[in-house]
């Protein structure tokens, strides 16, 4: 850190993009609810999580497929109508309606016009500024939306599979690999970037994919990973693996940015969104970013930020690292503390309570 300051940044602008997606989040679940976008009928129901988990798999093998016969241009056009269909939902429920427009019985003009206006960047000027900005609405938005569709159970059950399958994609499997080299060429917010400079270019970087993967590079479906200056032929890669110097390349002083898969920052979120949305009418509240939420949703925010401290420590040390296995673990102990400091039994704050 004391060679390149502007790793400082980097972390601020990792910091900020999950502060965003959480009180995005947040500020989301009741007016997704009231707005009939509840996905199932019974968010209880732990096998919701297991249908995602298998949802992940096939997507996985899509993305593969579509990167191994060249159709990577339909992932990224996929992803592309996914952020705009997003960013439509969570600008329709936080910005005021002040233009309508007489279509279908009055649609959001403002918010079409700011899910048009992030679709339009992502394909024509996918700066890191803009990829960051899409990223953090799409990850509230996806948060909020998995928060009111996961009771706490179910939504335990979710993280503990995902941080179990990003340990695996990390340290045993080399399937990832594939999937990263492909995202990362998308210029989608898959992957989000963290700068160490504010002149840098992420449509001028060749990116961390550039060259050939050493034997010690891996990826996950979640993490971080970091990228030198493009010139260099020895990268740290992965799209979603947490990554620094390996024994061959530069070391994390000397890297042009940061890399943050949006799953990261979405995942934990999740168990965020449903503590708060999910809470007992007797959980007390504490005000966050300008309005009340359940006491066990904040100390699941701080959950996530004390494993996210300790994920970033170790990248900056120059190790490679799953991410989702300490983030979901902070926001998981975090969320536990505030249901057994509200009053909640072991029973009630591990949402066993409706099957027993």
């Amino acid at each position: 850190m004391d060679r390149n300051p502007g790793l400082w940044l980097a972390v601020s602008v990792i910091v900020a993009i999950f502060l965003a997606v959480q009180l995005g989040a947040l500020a989301l679940v009741e007016p997704l609810k009231s707005a009939g976008l509840q996905p199932v009928e019974d968010p209880q129901d732990p096998t919701n999580s297991l249908l995602y988990i298998l949802a992940i798999l096939v997507m996985t093998g899509v993305m593969l497929a579509a990167f191994r016969y060249n159709a990577d241009w339909s992932i990224r056009g996929l992803i592309v109508l996914t952020g705009v269909y997003i960013a439509w939902i969570v600008f329709s429920m936080l910005l005021p309606p002040v233009v309508t427009l007489p279509v279908g019985g009055g649609v959001h003009g403002l918010a079409v016009a700011g899910a048009i206006a992030l679709g339009i960047g992502l394909l024509v000027y996918p700066e890191w500024y803009v990829i960051d900005v899409t990223g953090a609405i799409m990850g509230a938005g996806a948060a909020g939306l998995f928060g009111i569709t996961f009771g706490v159970f179910p939504a335990l059950v979710l993280l503990s599979i995902l941080a179990v399958y990003d340990a695996i994609s990390v340290y045993g499997t080399e399937h990832m690999l594939s999937l990263a080299s492909g995202v990362m060429d998308l210029n989608v917010p898959v992957v989000l970037v963290a700068p160490t400079t504010l002149g840098y270019s992420f449509i001028d970087d060749d990116g961390p994919m550039d060259g050939e993967p050493s034997d010690e590079d891996d990826s996950a479906d979640d993490g971080l990973s970091t990228a030198n200056d493009p010139a260099d032929d020895e990268m740290a890669t992965g799209v979603d693996g947490s990554h620094g110097a390996d024994e061959e390349g530069d070391p994390i002083e000397e890297r042009d940015a940061l890399f943050i898969g949006l799953g990261d920052a979405v995942v934990p979120t999740v168990l965020v969104a449903s503590a708060a949305f999910f809470a007992p009418a007797s959980i007390p509240t504490i005000g966050v970013g300008g309005f009340s939420t359940a006491l066990p949703a904040v100390t699941a925010m701080i959950g996530t930020f004390v494993g996210l401290a300790i994920l970033l420590w170790m990248v900056l040390k120059g190790r490679a690292h799953a991410g989702l296995p300490l983030l979901n673990s902070g926001v998981i102990a975090g969320y536990l503390v505030g249901a057994l400091a509200s009053g909640l039994s072991i029973v009630e704050a591990l949402g066993l309570a409706p099957y027993l």
